[in-house]
């Protein structure tokens, strides 16, 4: 027989579904049925000012295999991520590493702490237009510090004459990368040392004591006690480092004009879908099939990281009786 639910059981009940029920309309209003609308999208042909729109099958995902702008999106997204992504897991490391040991007495850890973490606590759209400013042709702050104080100037040659003019840092390709992937390290890499200083602090202290009594010194405690117990944090940055990085769009969107410039080598896969959704055809299921394509890039990236970083237990030796 079942058992009769007594009437405080009752009322609990109701109560939490009456605390739950705002939150799972808000997430069915605002999650759940955007990312379902967006797999309906993906498979029709909804674009310009239509309202309504036709299943198609696969067409758009066809479409976006052999499209090579999108494939060079793709590729864009990798260079920026990559040039940001090592030299902040390495800085955010070393100062990691010097901000937690109490050998140093470095003083003032909060207020270093509080400066490297601060670039994040700004908008990213206030950031582009900043930076923008900064490296602006031909009377940017940069370009009068490197022509007026260092006598530094572009030369081009005119009619067999070489002609000394400003940097103009958006009409090289390299440079523009550069650009927006040091915005992108400038921003992240507090939020990367304070996940790193945190993993370090958790760390047994009678490890580093049992490691001093076999007679190593400060360097072979990092290699053989620090950094094999910041596995798992390194996989979580690198992890959610690399989905941050397949949704780069702001920096490119506001640096430039829009669209990626120069030559497209800023576009970003995030980027390449708005140009297509919301710019010229408004082509909204194409769009959702790019997004489509960036959630799968993700998804396949962070599984191949988990599987090739991850700990694996070593092999039991069968022996034969």
């Amino acid at each position: 027989m079942k058992k009769k639910q007594s009437s405080i059981e009752a009322r609990t009940n109701r109560a939490g579904i009456a605390f739950v029920l705002p939150f799972i309309i808000v997430y069915a209003a605002f999650q759940l049925w955007p990312v379902i609308y967006t797999f309906l999208l993906a498979f029709g042909n909804l674009k310009g000012l239509r309202a309504d729109f036709d299943l198609v099958g696969l067409v758009n995902f066809k479409r976006l295999i052999h499209d090579k702008f999108f494939w060079g999106s793709v590729g864009n997204t990798f260079i920026m991520w990559g040039i940001n992504f090592a030299p902040q897991l390495g800085i955010a490391l070393l100062f990691a590493i010097w901000f937690t040991d109490i050998r140093l007495k470095i003083q003032g850890k909060g207020l270093f702490r509080a400066l490297f973490y601060m670039p994040n606590l700004l908008t990213t759209a206030s950031i582009a237009i900043l930076f923008r400013s900064l490296f602006a042709y031909p009377i940017g702050p940069v370009n009068q510090f490197l022509t007026q104080k260092l006598d530094i100037w572009h030369e081009v040659e005119l009619d067999g004459v070489m002609v000394k003019e400003a940097f103009n840092f958006f009409r090289s390709v390299w440079m523009s990368r550069g650009i927006v992937s040091f915005i992108q390290w400038w921003m992240w890499c507090g939020h990367t040392l304070i996940m790193l200083m945190a993993g370090i602090t958790s760390i047994n202290p009678t490890l580093y004591e049992a490691a001093v009594v076999d007679g190593a010194n400060t360097s072979q405690q990092t290699r053989y006690v620090t950094l094999p117990l910041l596995r798992p944090m390194m996989l979580y940055l690198l992890v959610t480092s690399m989905i941050g990085g397949m949704q780069l769009f702001e920096i490119p969107f506001l640096l430039t004009g829009m669209h990626g410039e120069p030559d497209f080598k800023i576009r970003s896969m995030a980027l390449y879908m708005y140009n297509m959704g919301f710019q010229g055809a408004n082509d909204y299921s194409y769009a959702a099939a790019i997004a489509i394509g960036i959630f799968i890039i993700t998804i396949v990236l962070a599984v191949g990281i988990n599987s090739l970083i991850k700990e694996r237990e070593p092999r039991k030796k069968h022996v034969k009786a």
